[in-house]
Order: structure tokens, then C-alpha cells, then sequence
């Protein structure tokens, strides 16, 4: 060891007598202005600023081969480092020439190899020592845009999970992840080196980040025996490709960053810029130039395939991949070797493309395969069509066109549902390619394909946010008023749903003399196989969103309600998802956990419903659909007004008196003032006693405490119970509990709040059997994960489940087919 650095001080002493400071100065310094220079007493930090920017940096060199290269640059070092002169091989390797290019001699295929056949024995010392340095040639670019200067000074070094260089096996088999080690990775000087551990100083290998061809960043983390990794890879044009893998995304992304920046060259920076999961250099031939391949830089972003043309000059442009109208593989022979090509095509342009090697065009083939197909189920991950609609829409609508527009009924019958499976199934694994065939494919199944993909579908054809919109509109008499409305919600549409919708309507336009609007309207229920709840449900919501002006919608199809905290205060209250499926249960849970209230042992909170300007209020058994209760207040002279709370109900004590009562029979018992709407039992308009007796599920009224008959008894099942009792009523107490049942309301008063909840509390645990909240033990429901905000209020998730958006799914497919075509 003290040999070598013996050595290597004698190498340095004899390089400084050579060159000289005043030589090495002139080219260092060589473009220095008066005003840059460094004083005397210049403090500490300054001088170090200075000698970063002109050393590490090359601020000030002599531009001398500004004009040269890559090539020209490399030419020439390979010229002077046969010769004495170590200067001029020195301002060449510093202005961007390279240390390990090739020479073309095939014996002598390095540099350092041509001044050790030269007998240059400072030059083969200059450049062995220079091997990992890899300055660019001097540019500064205009318009503020950074030079590879500085991504080419770019030093990073990390523990970094490292596989070996493998075969084009590598992407496919992930079992390869389990052989990785951690590796010390060093990047500086535009090489990637990895050592067995951070005191090594002998690399176990060193990629040339010049040489990479194609970079893969994995978006998604690989599990190992020692946690999640966030891998990489590195593709070089000798067949040889390395799989590296970070501890965590940020570390990916550093690492990949640095990489690629280093690699693309300037003209194409902007690629580096995007999210890409590849990026690399392609050969292409497009209608500019199909007589020769071109080399030109290209980047996969989400379902773009984004890249700048050696013909365009560093102009981005980008395909589309789902609205590619071709993209096929083929095998031609260049040079008498076997070439595979891919052809893309979208919207008239031609696009020919290959790869360096079999592994990296490989690569690129599956990343824009998998780009360029269905990916999910909603409208905008589709495989589309020129005109931006789904395939599998244009592919149906095609069909029916041509073999049944001498049907009648078509949309009316059904298919058979395996044949409709099966061609959904072949569309969602490739519209492009798969074709539709008469005689073959039977016009039913086809029209059912289309009826069931626009049932379907996660994002609704005239999207959720317009539907109230939709609605009011309907309230417009003026058919030009009615109409120049429907054209202004059409503009806000997506575009793929405004074609989609276009394509659909211009369809039904066209066989519309068949009656098929009419039949479609009039047999809706029948064609889409709805069930009478879910009939009923429409007909609920229709006049919900109608009457309720102000009513919000999430984009998941949800209403989003206000919901209150023991009172009605503007500091009380939470914005929270009302789903389809959602229970009381899971609503309370959700806003205590949200304001971080525990109940005590002791007590039972429950979800009210509060009404008519808030006179009356409902308890929700924990069981009760919340949104089905919520769009009955569509129903009300003003569903504004109503409002959901959630507050303490019942105790423990509460529930233990009442099963001591009911083992003696008689539950509850006592005189109540009462009016009834319409009168029928009662004579007269005005309250009036009657003793009343809760037992058996029953609510009995006597005409006083002696009677031995009732004069009526109500069925506690088939009644609703609110507290209060409105005042237009002009009830004789404050207290008092309001019952409806199907055609009757009973309005009943207390002498005392204590006695109004006394019969509110045991009316409701006798209509649900005792069963007011879950056993102990039982998992209760709740939905919330995480409290995201809307303005400055919580908001709870929504569960995406099927059911969950069905009805509003169903209410899409009606007004795709009635709002234009009635």
C-alpha cells in the first residue's frame, strides 16, 4: 500500500513538472472575467464557492471545443493520448470527451490501451486515474435552462438493494428480487459504481450512465424478507441489464432522477420532467423520413408515450396510447438479422419503432401494450377510438347499424347473459382486436353488450355532478329554453363522455323510426330487468334531487349531508357521505370517532332525524338505512329545513326499568291529552284525556283508567313516534310525541319532559323488542379510515362498493336513453 501511494505522489509531482500551474491555469481559467477573479483577502466561504464552481464545476474553462461532439471530442482524445502532451488529454477529457470511449482498434480498445501501446506511461497514469471522471463538453444554454453540467456533477451515494446483470429474463421473473443484496452505491462523475459495503474501494462493477439505453422506474413496491423495496432498472446496449431497488420511494425517485438526467441528453430534458415509468433511446422511421431509422428519445407517462424526434429538434410531441387506432409487431430482416418493429398508429400518424437490443424493445413493448389497453372500469380507461369513444361502444353501435335496423325491438330483447359475458370479457382484454362477426355474433347478445357496459361503468355517462342539473332542467316549459340548457351541461362534460353521449344519441337517431325511444322510455323497467325497490328508489330520488335544490353530490354518486353533535350549532357540525348502504349504526359510530367522543358504559347515542323546522325528532334504530330516510324528506313542505344529529338517547337504567316493567305485563301507563288527524274516534277538534296502556307490541287507548275495553289499540309496529307535536296544533303542553301510521297522525301531550321521554323511550324499545343497539361483543359498523376535509370540515371516505353507487348507475342508463330523445 505505501508503494502505490508512493506512486501515485511520484505520478503527481512528475504530472505538475509537465504541465505546469501556469498551463493548467490558461485552460481552468481560460474564460475567467476581471469581476469573477479571486482576491487576496476574499473570506473562507467565498474561496470555496470559487474553487467548486472552477474545478468541480468547470465554470471558467477554455471553450475551445465548444463547437466539437461527442464523437469529435472522443476522436481526438484518441489522437492525444499517443502523444507526450498530457495538457491537451486533459482539456479534452475535462470538455466532455470520453475517458472509456471506443477507439475502433480492436486490439487497443480504450484510450489508456492506446497510450500504453504509444509508451505514453503519464498518459496511461492520467487517464487511469481519471476513469470515473466524465465532464461535459462547456454549454451553457439560453433562456434560463440548465446545462448537463449540473446533473452531470451530480454525487450520490446509498446502501441500495442490487441484482446481477441478467438476461431479458430479469422483467419477468421477480423471483430474481429474492436474490438481491444490499450493495454500496456511488454515482459521481457520470458512473454508477457498487461496492460489497461502504469501506470498500474496489467497486464490484460500474455501469457508464452514458452507455444506458433505457431506464424502468417500478411505481410499485416489491416486498423481500426484510420489507418493501422501490426497484429500478438500467438497461445497456450489450444485452446486460441491473436491477437495483431503494428502501423507499423518495429514494427511487432521487436515484432515477439523477440517472436519467445524466443520460437524456439536453433536447429531450423535458422528458425527464414527467412521471415516467420509462425512458430511454429508440431507433424510429415515421411519413417524415421511412427511409432510414432515426434515433429519437422517448418516455412512457401514465398512458402517454411522450418523445422528441431527431427530425423535430427537440420538440416533445406524444401519442395517445388508448386512442391508437393500430399497434402490431412485426419481423423484418436488416443486414440479414432479424428486426422486430412496432407500429403504432393514431389519428393518421405512423409511427415504426425498435429497439437497441431484443431485452430493451421487449420492455417497450409491454409497457405501451399495457398502456395502450383497458385499464379499469370507467369511460376514460377505455381503449378508444379515433373520435375519443370507447371501442366496445363504436364496435356495438356498428354492429346494430348494419344487421338491425330491420329489426324491430331491438334494444328490447334481452340477450343470453353467457354469450353478453363472454363478449364483455373479449372486449376488456382487447377492443382493438376483437371483432364483432355476423352470424357468429347474434344481434341481442351485442345490444346487450352495450346495455350492460353503460350500466356498468364507474363514471357516469352524464356525470354525477350535472345529474341535479339534468333534473331541473325538466322544469323548463320553453323547449328552445329546455334545449340550449341540455347543449350548455353537454360542453362541461369530459370529452370522452361528450362523444360517448354524441355516439349514443346519433345511434338511437338513426333507428329511432322503429319506435325503439318509445319502447326503450316505456318498457325501462322491463329491458334492464329493474327490480320494484329499485323502482321505487328512483322515483324517491327523482324527487329528492327535484324539490331539493341544494342538494350536494360526491363524485362517487353519495349525498353529502350536514350532520350535527347534540345541537344544531355551525361549530357541531360535520359534512359527511350518506351512501346507499349506510346504516345508523355506522353513521353515529362515524361522528363520535370523528369528534374523539367515547360514550360512557352508561349511555346509548342514536342518530335523529329532526324535522318540520325542527318540532319534531326521531330517533333511527341503529339497523335503518340512513339515505333511504333522508330522501323521504323530499316528501316535506321544506326538506331544507331537516337535518340529521346524533346525541344521547337511552341509559342502561332506562333499559333495565323496562324489562322490570314488562315482566309485570304493563309496561308503560298513564293519561295523555290527544288529538287525532283526521278525527274519527274522537269527537270534536281540540285535545282531549285518554288514558293510555304500552304492552304486547301495542299501544291501547281507553276512554278513562275504569274502562275494561280499549277503544282503540295501535300496532307499534306499523307506526313512526316523534317527540314533539307541532304548534300549529296548539298543543296545551310543550311535551308530547307525534305518531303516524299509514293514513293517521295521533298528536299526544305530557304534563312534563320527564314523562315525554319516559313514553318516547319505552315506545321505542317496545317497537324493536329490546333490540336497540348491537349485542356486546358484535363488531360495530364503521367506515371511517381517515378524516380528509372539505373547506374546514372532516368528511368520512366512502366504501366503493358495487352497491353502493348502483342506484345512481341506474338512474345514468335511464337519462343517457330519456333526457334528448323523448
Amino acid at each position: 500500500v505505501n508503494e502505490n501511494i508512493w506512486q501515485n505522489r511520484l505520478f503527481f509531482i512528475l504530472l505538475f513538472i509537465v504541465i505546469g500551474n501556469k498551463r493548467a491555469n490558461d485552460f481552468w481559467a481560460g474564460s475567467l472575467q476581471k469581476d469573477e477573479e479571486l482576491h487576496v483577502d476574499s473570506p473562507v466561504e467565498k474561496r470555496k464557492n470559487f474553487i467548486t464552481r472552477k474545478y468541480k464545476e468547470g465554470r471558467f474553462r477554455k471553450t475551445l471545443w465548444a463547437s466539437l461532439t461527442k464523437e469529435e471530442l472522443n476522436k481526438a482524445l484518441c489522437a492525444a493520448v499517443v502523444k507526450p502532451d498530457v495538457l491537451e488529454t486533459m482539456a479534452l477529457l475535462f470538455s466532455g470527451a470520453d475517458v472509456m470511449c471506443a477507439t475502433g482498434d480492436p486490439e487497443h480498445s480504450t484510450p489508456y490501451l492506446l497510450a500504453k501501446k504509444a509508451g505514453q506511461s503519464l498518459q496511461m497514469e492520467f487517464l487511469y486515474h481519471n476513469k470515473f471522471s466524465d465532464f461535459p463538453q462547456h454549454d451553457i444554454h439560453a433562456e434560463g435552462g440548465l446545462s448537463q453540467e449540473s446533473s452531470q456533477s451530480t454525487f450520490l451515494c446509498d446502501f441500495l438493494y442490487q441484482a446481477p446483470a441478467a438476461a431479458s429474463k430479469l422483467s419477468s421473473e421477480k423471483k430474481i428480487l429474492e436474490e438481491t443484496n444490499k450493495k454500496w452505491c456511488v454515482l459521481e462523475g457520470g458512473f454508477l459504481s457498487y461496492y460489497e459495503n461502504d469501506k470498500s474501494t474496489t467497486p464490484n462493477g460500474t455501469i457508464n450512465i452514458n452507455e444506458v439505453i433505457c431506464l424502468a422506474v417500478h411505481k410499485e413496491d416489491f416486498c423481500l424478507n426484510t420489507g418493501p423495496i422501490f426497484t429500478f432498472e438500467i438497461y445497456l446496449p450489450s444485452e446486460r441489464a441491473f436491477l437495483f431497488g431503494a428502501e423507499t420511494s423518495q429514494a427511487q425517485r432521487k436515484w432515477t432522477e439523477a440517472i436519467a438526467k445524466h443520460f437524456v441528453p439536453f433536447v429531450a430534458e423535458n422528458l425527464t420532467e414527467a412521471d415516467y415509468d420509462l425512458i430511454g433511446q429508440l431507433y424510429y422511421k415515421d411519413c417524415h423520413a421511412l427511409d432510414q431509422w432515426r434515433k429519437g428519445w422517448f418516455a412512457m407517462d401514465k398512458s402517454s408515450l411522450r418523445f422528441c424526434l431527431q427530425m423535430q429538434e427537440g420538440q416533445e410531441d406524444r401519442m395517445h396510447l388508448r386512442r391508437l387506432q393500430e399497434l402490431t409487431i412485426s419481423t423484418v430482416l436488416q443486414n440479414g438479422e432479424k428486426l422486430d418493429v412496432l407500429l403504432l398508429v393514431e389519428k393518421g400518424r405512423t409511427l415504426y419503432i425498435h429497439g437497441h437490443t431484443k431485452l430493451d424493445f421487449t420492455v417497450w413493448h409491454t409497457a405501451i401494450a399495457k398502456a395502450a389497453g383497458t385499464d379499469g372500469n370507467a369511460l376514460q380507461d377505455q381503449q378508444l377510438s379515433k373520435n375519443d369513444v370507447p371501442i366496445i361502444v363504436n364496435s356495438c353501435i356498428a354492429f346494430v347499424t348494419q344487421y338491425g335496423l330491420g329489426c324491430k325491438y331491438i334494444y328490447q330483447k334481452n340477450g343470453d347473459p353467457l354469450h353478453v359475458s363472454e363478449l364483455l370479457e373479449s372486449f376488456k382484454k382487447d377492443a382493438r382486436s376483437f371483432k364483432l362477426i355476423a352470424g357468429k355474433h347474434q344481434l341481442e347478445d351485442v345490444t346487450g353488450v352495450l346495455k350492460s357496459f353503460l350500466s356498468d361503468i364507474d363514471d357516469a355517462l352524464l356525470t354525477k355532478e350535472l345529474y341535479p342539473y339534468w333534473i331541473s332542467a325538466l322544469d323548463t316549459q320553453d323547449d328552445k329554453e329546455r334545449i340550449k340548457k341540455y347543449g350548455a351541461f353537454i360542453r362541461t362534460l369530459p370529452g370522452v363522455n361528450r362523444a360517448t353521449l354524441a355516439a349514443i344519441i346519433e345511434h338511437l337517431y338513426r333507428v329511432q323510426k322503429l319506435n325503439v325511444i318509445e319502447d326503450l322510455i316505456n318498457n325501462y323497467v322491463e329491458i334492464f330487468e329493474v327490480k320494484e325497490d329499485q323502482v321505487k328508489q328512483m322515483d324517491i330520488e327523482n324527487s329528492f334531487i327535484t324539490k331539493w335544490k341544494d342538494t350536494q353530490v360526491s363524485q362517487a354518486g353519495d349525498l353529502l349531508i350536514e350532520v350535527y353533535v347534540e345541537r344544531k350549532e355551525p361549530d357541531c357540525s360535520i359534512i359527511i357521505r350518506i351512501s346507499p348502504v349506510m346504516e345508523a349504526e355506522e353513521l353515529t359510530n362515524d361522528i363520535l370517532a370523528i369528534k374523539n367522543i367515547i360514550p360512557t358504559k352508561d349511555d346509548i347515542w342514536a342518530t335523529f332525524e329532526v324535522i318540520e323546522n325542527e318540532e319534531l325528532e326521531r330517533p333511527l334504530h341503529y339497523t335503518e338505512n340512513v339515505l333511504e330516510q333522508v330522501l323521504r324528506w323530499s316528501s316535506l313542505a321544506e326538506p331544507g329545513s331537516a337535518y340529521l344529529v346524533v346525541k344521547r338517547f337511552l341509559t342502561i337504567d332506562t333499559v333495565k326499568h323496562y324489562n322490570e316493567r314488562k315482566a309485570l305485563e304493563s309496561i308503560k301507563e298513564g293519561v295523555l291529552k290527544i288529538k287525532e288527524e283526521p278525527s274519527k274516534i274522537l269527537s270534536g277538534n281540540k285535545f282531549q284525556d285518554r288514558y293510555f296502556v304500552l304492552r304486547d307490541g301495542y299501544l291501547f287507548l281507553y276512554k278513562d283508567m275504569k274502562s275494561s275495553k280499549p277503544d282503540k289499540m295501535f300496532s307499534l309496529s306499523s307506526m313512526k313516534f316523534y317527540l314533539g307535536v307541532k304548534k300549529k296544533m296548539k298543543p296545551p303542553t310543550s311535551w308530547g310525541l307525534t305518531a303516524y301510521s299509514e293514513k293517521h297522525l295521533w298528536h299526544l301531550c305530557c304534563d312534563s319532559s320527564q314523562t315525554q321521554m319516559e313514553w318516547m323511550a319505552n315506545v321505542f324499545i317496545a317497537q324493536h323488542e329490546s333490540d336497540i343497539w348491537p349485542p356486546a361483543g358484535k363488531e360495530r359498523k364503521r367506515s371511517i379510515t381517515k378524516t380528509p376535509k372539505i373547506g374546514g370540515l372532516p368528511l368520512i371516505p366512502i366504501q366503493h362498493e358495487k352497491n353502493a353507487t348502483q342506484a345512481w348507475r341506474d338512474i345514468e342508463v335511464r337519462l343517457g336513453f330519456y333526457l334528448f330523445l323523448y
